[in-house]
């Protein structure tokens, strides 16, 4: 359904919640009874891949879109690089709440594209918020959602945050902890083994990437450390690289426990390989 196209006969918010009814259902399937077949495909050796809801109630893992700019607002890429360095769990989570953002961004598309007007547009995402997001249903609701809501005597005595205060400074943390990496030098030559000088010819880059000046240098690119470029180190062979010379961004960086970049990664591929 290309919305709003020429000729096409005006469509009604229950159309477009059709249409984004049909990708909700899809994308639960892929995080719920399809979750063995969607793991599998969403392999960390492939290229960036994204999670597709369809409008026929199934879902695929594929490349985006080719166009520029693309006919329809395009989900979060790179979600097979983000299941290695996560649990399977926290990974779901991680492509359920990007999911329910894309299917929001569809919708606000759609309404544009429709011209709808504040009564339309309310009534579409009306009949939206009366089902449940994709977390809900993929991770479960919440416990403080599910309480009731104190009565004004009791208010008093609920105030206390002590998780919501956590729970807010964690990303503060990682992003301290970041920046406090990038401001190191590493002084260290680790040795190069076969199989290192095999990536090295595989991908064009020097495992061990030297300093010029005090500088940091792209593992990729080798260009120069820059203060407002996102960065991102291995954890393995301690290389840095510009996030978006190995297609990871500070979003998805912030939900990875360990980070193995693609020369470490194609390593450990073959060592896997030739054992069985």
């Amino acid at each position: 359904m290309e919305f709003g196209a020429k000729g096409q006969k005006k469509a009604k918010p229950i159309d477009v919640f059709k249409n984004v009814k049909g990708r909700y259902t899809g994308l639960i399937k892929a995080l719920t009874t399809d979750v063995d077949e969607f793991y599998k495909q969403c392999d960390p050796e492939k290229e960036n891949l994204s999670l597709y809801g369809l409008p026929n109630e199934r879902w695929e893992v594929n490349l985006p879109a080719e166009d520029s700019p693309p006919g329809l607002p395009e989900p979060v890429l790179g979600i097979n690089f983000a299941r290695e360095g996560m649990e399977q769990k926290e990974w779901l989570s991680f492509v359920a709440y990007h999911s329910d953002s894309w299917l929001l961004a569809i919708a606000f598309y759609a309404g544009a594209r429709c011209g709808f007007g504040k009564a339309d547009r309310k009534k579409l995402f009306d009949m939206i918020n009366d089902l449940p997001s994709i977390h809900e249903v993929v991770i479960g609701v919440p416990k403080t959602q599910q309480k009731e809501k104190p009565t004004v005597a009791n208010q008093s005595k609920n105030k206390s945050k002590p998780n919501a205060t956590k729970r807010a400074a964690e990303p503060q943390d990682m992003f301290t902890k970041m920046q406090q990496k990038y401001e190191e030098d590493d002084d260290d030559d680790d040795d190069d083994d076969e199989a290192g000088e095999e990536d090295e010819d595989e991908w064009g880059i020097e495992m061990d990437v030297e300093e010029e000046e005090g500088e940091t240098l792209c593992g990729i690119c080798e260009g120069k450390y820059a203060k407002d470029e996102f960065w991102i180190c291995c954890d393995h062979c301690e290389t840095w690289f510009h996030g978006q010379c190995v297609k990871i961004t500070a979003a998805t960086a912030e939900y990875m426990k360990q980070y193995k970049c693609p020369p470490c990664s194609s390593k450990r591929a073959r060592t896997h390989f030739t054992e069985y």
